[in-house]
């Protein structure tokens, strides 16, 4: 065996970061059809199945179209991993008469859903399907675009073939929450999610529409978390969907909140363990910081802490001032937001105009909003012009666009921003008092 089938063989031609990995994706990129490439195509025939796997995985990131022949030609591998992996070559790159005719052709139900799965709108035609997981597909594509009046009876079919779609479709319970999501069906959402889990035949799918409510929607984990709670504890096996719903709704402040009963019959997390605060700073030693640095600075770490010594000792000097306006105008982050409030105590409620058009446009920044509203929190009384930008981030009913690794991770970012604009909301006011 001679490489690259020693590489894809044993793996590390699939392995990030590895020597192997690397020459084979700089050969087939820099001569797409020069003799790796073609070694490669000729690896998604090869004896053993995970040297298939491996090779379909490497074809659909460095082949695309290239590969479509060799995939359709292992629609009906022995191996399912290869079919399935084929079938997303196929439905990703193949044109859309070479999907269909897959579609027509090919027996195995997973790979008939992942073709059908690919085709985007056109998959609508397929409501007859005899595959009750195409006639799922089909029916939530026609719901996106349906009006009102249809609602109620495509919400009849998919609720029909739920029960056996979800046997040969990942995610139903998800792609169905986003087609409500698109229609702005919130409640309809949670009546419907309400009537899957009651079924043990649709709870998986219920328990999915559920958790992705509890992604898009704020008061989907108020509404949802009783239901989940009482159909977990009604399983005698946990299933993973099921335990990553009551999850991801345990995310939400609200729901611990307003379902804090519910807590003791759960598994719940410690709270984490408070951070040590670093030692305090003298006027002296703040000074003594910022003279070993230059007046054009732009990111300071402990800069509230530095200049707020500063400035409870008394003015600032000429210096002193310059390195903080700079930390303040120059660039949007951190820095800006702690550095404002101290602008502010330096340059007095002239400079708030100024401020506040700094720092509103930043509130619903995912990586720096609580920054943000953690330096109006400590104008006070003074950020007053900025609550309707904070009521506002707190009045939305969806959760803030975030691009993070997980979708859990993106709902805790957002509780993080919904408690950081609550906790600002009530300095503000309470400072009005």
């Amino acid at each position: 065996m001679t490489w690259p089938d020693e590489a894809v063989a044993d793996g590390s031609a699939t392995t990030p970061g590895h020597p192997s990995r690397s020459a084979l994706f700089t050969a087939v990129r820099g001569d797409p059809a020069g003799p790796v490439a073609t070694r490669l195509l000729h690896l998604a025939h090869a004896e053993a199945p995970h040297v298939r796997r491996a090779a379909l995985d490497l074809l659909h990131i460095l082949a695309g179209t290239r590969a479509v022949d060799a995939a359709l030609t292992r629609l009906d591998d022995p191996d399912a991993g290869v079919r399935h992996r084929a079938a997303r070559l196929v439905g990703h790159f193949g044109r859309p008469d070479q999907v269909r005719a897959a579609l027509a052709a090919v027996p195995d139900p997973v790979v008939r859903t992942l073709l059908a799965a690919s085709l985007g709108p056109a998959v609508a035609r397929l409501g007859d399907d005899r595959l009750a997981s195409v006639r799922f597909l089909a029916r939530l594509h026609l719901l996106r675009t349906a009006p009102p009046a249809r609602w109620r009876a495509l919400d009849a079919a998919l609720l029909a073939d739920a029960e056996e779609a979800a046997f040969h479709l990942e995610d139903a319970g998800r792609l169905w929450a986003g087609a409500l999501h698109q229609l702005a069906r919130e409640q309809h959402a949670y009546d419907i999610a309400a009537r899957l889990l009651t079924a043990p035949g649709t709870r998986g799918v219920g328990a999915g529409l559920a958790r992705e409510a509890c992604h898009i929607w704020r008061a989907a984990p108020v509404a949802l978390l009783p239901l989940l709670v009482r159909h977990r504890s009604q399983e005698t096996e946990i299933t993973s969907v099921l335990d990553k719903a009551v999850a991801t709704a345990l995310l939400s402040e609200a729901a611990r909140r307003t379902h804090r009963s519910l807590l003791a019959e759960l598994p719940y997390p410690p709270p984490p363990v408070a951070m040590t605060a670093p030692a305090p700073l003298t006027a002296a030693s703040a000074a003594l910081l910022l003279a070993a640095k230059p007046v054009g600075i732009v990111r300071l770490r402990r800069a509230g802490d530095i200049f707020g010594a500063l400035l409870d000792a008394g003015p600032l000097s000429f210096r002193q001032a310059a390195q903080l306006y700079n930390l303040t105008f120059h660039r949007p982050g951190r820095a800006q937001a702690e550095c404002a409030p101290l602008w502010l105590r330096h340059a007095g409620r002239a400079a708030l105009p100024q401020l506040l058009a700094l720092m509103t446009p930043h509130l619903a920044d995912y990586a720096i909003g609580t920054h943000y509203l953690a330096g109006l929190a400590r104008m006070g009384r003074d950020a007053r012009p900025a609550l309707p930008a904070v009521t506002a981030l707190i009045d939305r009913r969806t959760r803030i666009p975030v691009n993070d690794s997980t979708r859990d991770g993106e709902t805790r970012i957002d509780e993080r921003l919904l408690a950081a604009a609550l906790d600002t909301r009530r300095a503000i006011l309470a400072d009005l008092r």
